[in-house]
């Protein structure tokens, strides 16, 4: 490890999420500093490290194999296209690197599996920042304490338009398409919240007719025991996005749960069901917070040894499983287990 403590990070490619979200939220952490970046074109990676303010502080790698080996990075961030999340991580953590790989984990739960495979001692998370949010760590807080009744149901929108097919998101023979982009937030807030597994799914699914990607999902997931989840999941719609949950007497909703700005207090609305439209909610106020800073908080602690994860390799095979259930769904246009 590096001195005082801090785990040196290697950043895998140039993608956008990376400069423009996590590599900054890295460098916000006490426990991290960037020391490389790779692309397949030493010229794209040298860019990125000078946007960053890393000239002198971190090497360019012109290619994944050479951060792979690079003796100095003891963590990789794989911010990759979708099908080459698990190839790249499973790679990464055999030359001992431990891996947060974006999410989804893989383009089905099959793949997924391969990650078992990764070496022991590795620490590997699927970066769900979200579940390290204040905000959601509360509204599952209230959840738990009883005061909305038994939750009954979880229901999320998520939405933005984009229609670029040069896009990564746009492209379908690489995990392009909103249900896997988008979809698998709901997914991973449904199981957060009901702390449990779905039993099966059901899903209206329509794709751009060029693309093929799946561009509008709503989707309805059975949790047994009364619960069930929804949500609608689009990339060719406004942007939206709410999440809120639903019991016997309250309901919680969070105002932003996606993308909850790293420089803005949140608000959670707690509502015990005199108001319909929430003007009379108990609104609870949570303070500005950068979720990717406190999942590479985490991380880091998994990493030195402090405090394990909470989640891993299972819990990215199960969120998985659930992506595969919705696409069954859509092929026999009915109920599909989970």
């Amino acid at each position: 490890m590096a001195a005082a403590g801090k785990v040196r990070w290697g950043i895998l490619s140039t993608a956008n999420i990376g400069l423009r979200k996590v590599t900054p939220a890295i460098l916000k952490s006490p426990l991290s500093e960037v020391v490389a970046v790779a692309s397949r074109d030493l010229g794209k990676a040298e860019a990125y490290i000078a946007e960053l303010g890393l000239t002198g502080r971190a090497r360019a790698h012109g290619s994944y194999e050479a951060l792979f080996a690079d003796p100095e990075v003891d963590a990789i961030y794989n911010p990759l296209p979708n099908h080459l999340h698990v190839p790249m991580t499973l790679a990464a953590a055999r030359a001992g690197k431990h891996v947060l790989c974006e999410k989804p984990i893989a383009l089905n739960a099959v793949e997924a599996t391969q990650l078992r495979l990764l070496p022991p001692g590795i620490v590997f998370y699927e970066a769900f920042m979200v579940r390290f949010h204040p905000q959601w760590l509360r509204a599952r807080e209230i959840a738990r304490s009883g005061e909305l009744g038994e939750l009954r149901a979880v229901r999320g929108v998520f939405t933005y338009f984009l229609t670029d097919p040069a896009n990564v998101r746009n492209q379908a023979d690489i995990g392009g398409g909103g249900i896997y982009d988008i979809g698998c937030y709901p997914v991973t807030g449904a199981r957060f919240l009901f702390e449990s597994e779905p039993l099966r799914a059901v899903s209206l699914v329509d794709r751009d007719p060029v693309m093929k990607t799946h561009r509008l999902a709503s989707v309805l997931l059975h949790f047994g025991g009364g619960r069930q989840a929804s949500f609608v999941a689009s990339t060719q719609s406004v942007g939206h996005q709410s999440l809120e949950l639903i019991g016997t007497r309250g309901r919680v909703e969070l105002v932003i749960p996606f993308n909850a700005p790293a420089d803005t207090a949140t608000a959670l609305l707690v509502d015990p069901g005199y108001s319909p439209d929430g003007h009379l909610s108990r609104r609870e106020i949570i303070p500005p917070c950068d979720q990717y800073t406190e999942q590479a908080n985490a991380f880091c602690r998994a990493v030195l040894g402090e405090a394990p994860l909470p989640w891993g390799v299972e819990d990215a095979i199960s969120n998985m499983r659930v992506l595969d259930a919705i696409f069954a769904s859509e092929k026999a246009g009915g109920w599909a287990p989970v």
